[in-house]
């Protein structure tokens, strides 16, 4: 039997596990200051707004600037930006393991996530480039959105053992060996690749897209915490009007940074829709599941973030299975539909949480993310097989920015949802930061005597628990709107080859 010359040998495989390792590093930092922030505070003593930028910095700057390094990746190499931003990220980490002030911490923050913006979009477009085989490139696709997932609970839990056991500084440099191993193995093992014609590089267009998308972002991620105040509400609405602009320029520009023909290939658009929403699923029950391990259930923070590492099990083996699915014959909009009603049933499950239903919880949870990995890793290889390989950073631009905003959305949503049923369910006579949040009720009832603290704290976490059971109900309402989109969207699409051909996938493979 001849050997099928666009199938991956181990060269390709071995390459796609050098890739994972900073896939994996970037998703980890978006959480691994969770536990370091305590003693980066009595180490570096910011203030409450240089805190906050500590914290926040990195994902604004990732957000911003995907669409900017997936266009540039196109254009000087995926594999040349992958390596800069890895070298950038590598002396960032050590910059800020050792950093003396928080306006140091802050910029080596930034700088982390730049390089993080250049890592994500080249990963995936190099996967996108190495696997041109269908089946081989859903699996490997499969992986990558399994590492990304898995990455961002994991890091939690690195930092609070790391914190633990030696200093806060310890959480970056972690990320030196791996971005060492991709410095000295990248080359070797992978490809090169750009378009051919790419056009001049569209600066005016750089400014514009980050001027739409961290206004956006910003208020989205503000919104669950403090409502809807004026501030953030004008952020959104002035991330909007950037964003408008931006989409006019890319329609009239000679040579835009994200080329409108993307939208035109066969599947990309209802992929991009799909992958939003179910970015807005993943992310908008973590407001709530977090929350509940720590403060209704009363677990430490380095206890919650063990327990949520459960969940993650069932990620590792939904992507596979969902790959292996479509390999044998599966209609891809009947596999993606069953993700999102799986993970409308996780919400469903949440929504029968009580006050102590720590496996009940940690079951919605599996069950949820398994749903939404099935839908993410089999949108991924739609939308980039659907997307020309010259322009494969771009698509995956496309894709990360929609999953930042899907997620943004997603926490601003379902939160408000939640924050509106506990304000309603809490005592009319609760002092009024009790009935702002339920952080704000636990404080004021370590501080009242004997049974009224209890009273209070007791009706605070029912009162959290009725909201967290609330937006359930409303995310799986959403999910389930999705999985009909996706029944309709997604009917006889079919995912292409490099050369741009049709490959209708047979129960044998392609």
């Amino acid at each position: 039997m001849t050997p099928n010359p666009n199938r991956a040998g181990r060269r390709e495989w071995t390459a796609l596990v050098v890739l994972m390792l900073p896939l994996l590093l970037v998703s980890m930092d978006v959480s691994v200051l969770y536990f370091a922030v305590p003693e980066i505070s009595a180490d570096l003593e910011p203030t409450g707004t240089q805190q906050l930028w500590i914290f926040d910095i990195y994902g604004f700057v990732l957000a911003g600037l995907l669409m900017t390094m997936g266009a540039l990746g196109d254009r000087v190499g995926r594999r040349r930006l992958l390596l800069c931003g890895a070298a950038a990220f590598g002396a960032a980490s050590l910059f800020a393991a050792y950093a003396r002030s928080a306006e140091t911490l802050i910029v080596a923050r930034a700088v982390l996530g730049l390089g993080g913006a250049t890592l994500m979009p080249s990963t995936m477009a190099l996967v996108r480039t190495m696997f041109t085989d269908s089946g081989q490139r859903a699996k490997a696709i499969g992986l990558w959105s399994g590492v990304m997932t898995g990455g961002i609970a994991l890091g939690s839990v690195m930092s609070g053992l790391l914190v633990e056991h030696f200093w806060w500084g310890s959480v970056f440099l972690v990320n030196l060996p791996a971005m060492a191993l991709l410095l000295v193995l990248g080359p070797l093992l992978l490809p090169e690749s750009r378009n051919p014609s790419p056009g001049r590089f569209d600066l005016g267009s750089v400014p514009l897209s980050m001027a739409a998308v961290l206004p956006v972002v910003y208020g989205l991620k503000e919104l669950p915490s403090e409502g809807w105040n004026v501030r953030y509400v004008v952020s959104i609405t002035v991330g909007l009007l950037f964003a408008a602009l931006f989409v006019h320029r890319q329609r009239t520009a000679r040579s835009p940074m994200i080329p409108p023909a993307l939208f035109r290939g066969h599947g990309f658009s209802p992929a991009l829709v799909l992958n939003t929403l179910s970015a807005f699923g993943m992310m908008g029950s973590a407001i709530f599941t977090t929350q509940y391990l720590q403060s209704v259930l009363g677990r430490s923070a380095l206890e919650a973030a063990l327990w949520s590492l459960l969940p993650s099990v069932l990620i590792g083996v939904a992507a596979p299975v969902a790959a292996l699915l479509v390999q044998r014959g599966a209609e891809r909009a009947h596999v993606v539909t069953a993700g999102f009603v799986i993970s409308a049933c996780g919400y469903g499950l949440l929504a029968l949480a009580g006050t102590d239903s720590l496996w009940l919880v940690l079951a919605a949870c599996g069950v949820m993310a398994a749903g939404i990995v099935v839908v993410m890793s089999l949108l991924t290889d739609l939308a980039l097989s659907s997307a020309p390989v010259d322009r494969a950073g771009s698509a995956s631009s496309l894709l990360e920015t929609g999953t930042e905003f899907g997620g943004a959305l997603g926490m601003a949503a379902l939160g408000s949802i939640g924050a509106a049923v506990y304000r309603h369910a809490m005592p009319e006579t609760a002092p009024e930061p009790a009935r702002e949040t339920l952080g704000g009720a636990l404080a004021v009832a370590a501080e009242l005597p004997g049974r009224a603290g209890d009273a209070l704290a007791a009706a605070a976490r029912e009162a959290f628990t009725d909201g967290m059971r609330g937006a359930a109900v409303a995310g799986a309402l959403l999910l389930l709107v999705a999985a009909g989109i996706a029944m309709a969207g997604l009917r006889h699409i079919r995912v292409r080859d490099n050369a741009g051909r049709a490959e209708t996938l047979s129960p044998s493979g392609v």
